[in-house]
């Protein structure tokens, strides 16, 4: 699970008490936590390669006490992905926010998409001159979630002027993490085989998988605008031998909006690996 293999060695008590502590100086791999008793934020540093145009890596690390929970850029059928917020950092050309694998989570409000415990989303930012430091100045507007949501804010900044970081192990373990893209029909071990729209009264997406092993398979489906509310795939039957299928209603589209033609995002997730397939469909 993403959880244990990037929560911080330390309990989420001690995070609270840090975060409610006068501000010091803050270390070169990481800032204050902003946190309260059911969930905290902070930035963290990555190290940098040493070619020259090598984009400077960092990490926003999200912790959640026990029973909560927070979400992926689609949060399902409820939910609120988070915002980040980088205007006010300085030295910044570029910044590109990555997801890891997320996972499902059901609930007497259906179905939502995201993380417990904890995640790092990693950040690849190109500066507009490589060689002056990058100031991080991050808001994020987040929900976290037990019986009931409720909204959080965090607010971070950090200085990435290339001093090695020890938490660089935790931010490379969240990149092998985010799905890597693939294509459709790929003939590869984790692959999105074939992808069906099937017309009629209720028109719904049918998807064939293939993925080693026997960890628990989960797949979803993303619009090509994020007006799309697409449900959630749903295992079904029908596969051919060795493959695995999953289908789901064509509802939640956007007024005027047609599937003809629409390119959908399908993610993949099979243990700790994960692909994220275009599937256009005819």
């Amino acid at each position: 699970m993403i959880a244990t293999t990037l929560r911080q060695p330390v309990t989420f008590a001690v995070i609270v008490l840090f975060s409610l502590l006068p501000v010091a100086a803050r270390a070169a791999d990481a800032s204050t936590w902003d946190a309260d008793s059911r969930a905290g934020m902070r930035l963290i540093a990555g190290n940098r390669a040493h070619a020259p145009d090598a984009p400077v890596r960092a990490g926003v690390e999200l912790t959640l006490a026990p029973g909560w929970k927070t979400y992926w850029r689609y949060p399902g059928d409820s939910g609120v992905p988070p915002r980040f917020d980088f205007a006010n950092s300085q030295n910044v050309k570029s910044l590109e926010v990555a997801w890891p694998a997320p996972h499902r989570f059901s609930d007497d409000s259906g179905a939502s998409i995201g993380y417990k415990n904890g995640v790092i989303f990693p950040l690849r930012i190109v500066p507009q001159d490589p060689a002056k430091p990058v100031l991080l100045r991050l808001k994020l507007d987040y929900a976290v979630c037990e019986k009931l949501c409720v909204p959080a804010e965090g607010r971070a900044e950090l200085v990435l002027d290339g001093t090695p970081s020890a938490l660089d192990p935790a931010l490379v373990k969240a990149e092998t993490l985010v799905p890597k893209h693939a294509k459709p029909g790929d003939d590869a071990a984790l692959a999105v085989r074939a992808v069906r729209r099937e017309t009629g009264e209720h028109a719904r997406i049918v998807v064939d998988v293939a993925a080693p092993g026997n960890d628990p398979l989960e797949l979803f489906a993303e619009g090509p605008t994020p007006e799309w509310a697409l449900p959630v795939p749903e295992p079904a039957d029908g596969a051919g031998a060795g493959l695995h299928r999953f289908a789901f209603q064509l509802d939640g589209l956007p007024p005027g909006a047609s599937a003809v033609g629409a390119t959908l995002t399908l993610t993949l997730v099979s243990g700790a690996n994960a692909i994220e397939v275009a599937a256009h469909l005819d």
